[in-house]
Order: C-alpha cells, then sequence, then structure tokens
C-alpha cells in the first residue's frame, strides 16, 4: 500500500465506522448466487487452500525477486513467475490487448512524480463471461513493493505479496468452475499493477488506458494487504472492507451476505470514517476506479509494526487468514459476476 498520497479531490463518505453487523435478510436476500447448497461454487471455493497461497508468496516475496521495486529485474521476474501462473492454469489475457502484459511507461509515471522509474508492466488475465461477456469485475492488487535499500532486501510478504497471491488463486478457482462447465456469467479481469507504491500509476495508466470500457466495469474489488493482523485486532478473525457503500448500496448488502455465509469474518468499517486521518481509502488502486465512478470495495489487514519494513517476511504471515479472506474475495465475486442484474452505481 501506498504510504503517502494527497488527494486531488475528495468523495463523500455516506457510511458509519467500526464494526459490521450484518444486514437485515430482506437486504441480504438480493444476494443469491452464493448458497451452501450451490454446488459450482462450493466445488471452486475449496480451490482455495493456505498451503497454495503460501507456496506461491514464498516465491513472489523471495529475495530473488529483490524487493519487486517499479520496472525492476526482480519485479519483471515476479511478472513472469505469475504470467507462467495463468499459462499453466490455461487462463488467457484480454484479446484486445494481446499478451498478459500492458506497458506502463516511464513517461507516464514521470509526469506524476515517478521520478526516474524505469517502463513498468501491468499484468492482466481474463476469463471471458458465459452470458455477459461485455460486462467486466476487477479483481486487482498491486505487485510491486519498495525494492532493495542499502542492500537490504524489503520483500514485502504483506504488502502486497499477499493480494498479489490471492488474486491468483482467485483465478484458479473461478478457471475450475469453467472448466467444470460452470463459468461466470459475467467476465473476470484478474488485474495485477504496478507503481502502486510510488503512486498508484499502474492502476491510473489501467483507468485512463482501459482494455475494457469503464462504463462497463461492473466493479473493482481490491486486494492490498491480507495476510497479517494489525495491534488493534491481534488475533481476531477480521478484515477491514473500505469503500463498499460509497458508490453503490447493494456492494456492501452482498460482501456481508457473501461473508455470513460462509467465514464470517469480522468486518470492520473503521476507515470508512469521515475522520479518517490515515485516509486509506485514497490509498491504494481502487481509488483510481472510484474516481471514475466504478464502485469498490478495498480488502485490507491494518497497518502492523512491519509496514514497509524489511521484516515484512513471508515467516509472518497467517495463512488460515489469508484463506479465509481469500475466500471471501471470490465469494464476494462469484455473487457478482452471476447474479441476474450487475448492481447499480447509485451514490456520488
Amino acid at each position: 500500500m501506498r504510504k503517502l498520497i494527497i488527494p486531488l479531490f475528495s468523495i463523500a463518505v455516506l457510511v458509519s465506522c467500526g464494526t459490521a453487523k450484518t444486514s437485515t435478510d430482506a437486504a441480504a436476500s438480493q444476494s443469491s448466487s452464493v448458497v451452501k447448497g450451490d454446488k459450482a461454487f462450493l466445488s471452486a471455493y475449496k480451490e482455495i487452500k493456505a498451503d497454495d497461497l503460501k507456496k506461491n508468496l514464498y516465491v513472489i516475496a523471495s529475495d530473488e525477486m529483490g524487493g519487486r521495486d517499479t520496472g525492476s529485474p526482480g519485479q519483471k521476474k515476479a511478472g513472469v513467475y505469475m504470467v507462467n501462473y495463468y499459462k499453466n492454469l490455461g487462463i488467457s489475457f484480454p484479446k484486445a490487448l494481446g499478451s498478459y502484459y500492458q506497458k506502463v511507461p516511464a513517461d507516464f509515471m514521470k509526469k506524476r512524480g515517478g521520478g526516474n522509474l524505469p517502463d513498468s508492466e501491468n499484468i492482466l488475465a481474463f476469463i471471458e463471461g458465459s452470458e455477459k461477456p461485455e460486462e467486466i469485475i476487477v479483481i486487482s492488487g498491486h505487485y510491486d513493493h519498495v525494492g532493495t535499500q542499502n542492500g537490504v532486501v524489503y520483500n514485502g510478504a504483506d504488502d502486497d505479496g499477499s493480494g498479489t497471491v490471492a488474486v491468483m488463486e482467485i483465478a484458479k478457482a473461478f478457471q475450475s468452475a469453467k472448466k467444470a462447465g460452470n463459468g461466470p456469467k459475467r467476465s473476470i479481469l484478474f488485474l495485477h499493477v504496478t507503481g502502486e507504491e510510488h503512486g498508484l500509476f499502474g492502476s491510473e495508466f489501467y483507468t485512463d488506458n482501459p482494455v475494457f470500457p469503464l462504463a462497463n466495469t461492473v466493479v473493482d474489488l481490491n486486494i492490498d494487504m491480507i495476510g497479517r493482523d494489525d495491534p488493534e485486532n491481534r488475533g481476531k478473525q477480521y478484515v477491514y472492507v473500505i469503500g463498499s457503500e460509497m458508490l453503490s448500496s447493494q456492494l456492501k448488502v452482498i460482501n456481508e451476505a457473501a461473508n455470513k455465509r460462509t467465514n464470517n469474518l469480522e468486518l470492520n468499517y473503521r476507515y470508512d470514517d469521515p475522520n479518517d486521518t490515515e485516509r486509506l481509502y485514497y490509498r491504494s488502486d481502487h481509488y483510481n476506479f472510484a474516481k471514475n465512478n466504478v464502485p469498490v470495495a478495498f480488502f485490507f489487514d491494518g497497518i502492523h509494526e512491519d509496514y514497509h519494513k524489511p521484516t515484512d517476511d513471508v515467516e509472518k504471515i497467517d495463512y488460515n487468514l489469508l484463506a479465509k479472506r481469500t475466500q471471501l474475495v471470490f465469494t464476494t465475486a462469484w455473487e457478482l459476476a452471476n447474479r441476474p442484474e450487475r448492481i447499480v452505481v447509485d451514490r456520488k
């Protein structure tokens, strides 16, 4: 997650802060696809495993990747690993893009305060929807971190190695469903963005140059740090959810229903407080979708003691909790991809 950002403008916050209470049964009934008796869903859901997340994270956040700074050889090496992962699953790239890579030019970043960063790339994998392929569900996470400083590798296992492998694992689950004849009705774009730590550059480049029209983009579910806990929630089964009702009255309801019917984590809305001094709504890649009127939900574990330090390592990840949070995002995405109508955008 980006350490500091000063927003150009603000979006009105229409929600209350604090820990979630589940929505009423009447509201929750809007979420119809995610039910425990849905064999197709359950089969795909079970594909999300703590051991598989751990296996991929031990590669993505290894010293070999050199901290994955934007455009660095280590980040490119991590990108190759991710692309090969998608190829092995049989998940292709958007046809309009022509490859898994969307180049983010150095000049684009430099004009936005990116200094002398080299060219970098977003990585895009894509599963086409069976009934409404023109409508796009985006599941995003940044795969860059802050690199190597004074000879010390900042591995970024949580920030955002955890989100990177979660996106990969969710893709595996959807592809499993597709192979079984139960692919998503809407298309799913798995978007790994670069340059987040320096200024949300990769997501800004994508939303300025979308492969699919933003008018057809239903939602962005953004995952940035979901493998740890913060001091306020030590030992709890929780996740912060940020921005889920700022643009749509339905997204928070759907996410809460998905949560209730699966792992029933404690959903914490503290950072939706208009007086949040951390201003986290503006500090990760979902914001570039939100400012373009695309509903978003940002999944986050909080600011812990190893944030942006060389001690953010794979050994400190809670893999069972990482799996549960990944399952929540998958379950929410499953509903959004398969419900009869796309969610409304009814708030500003």
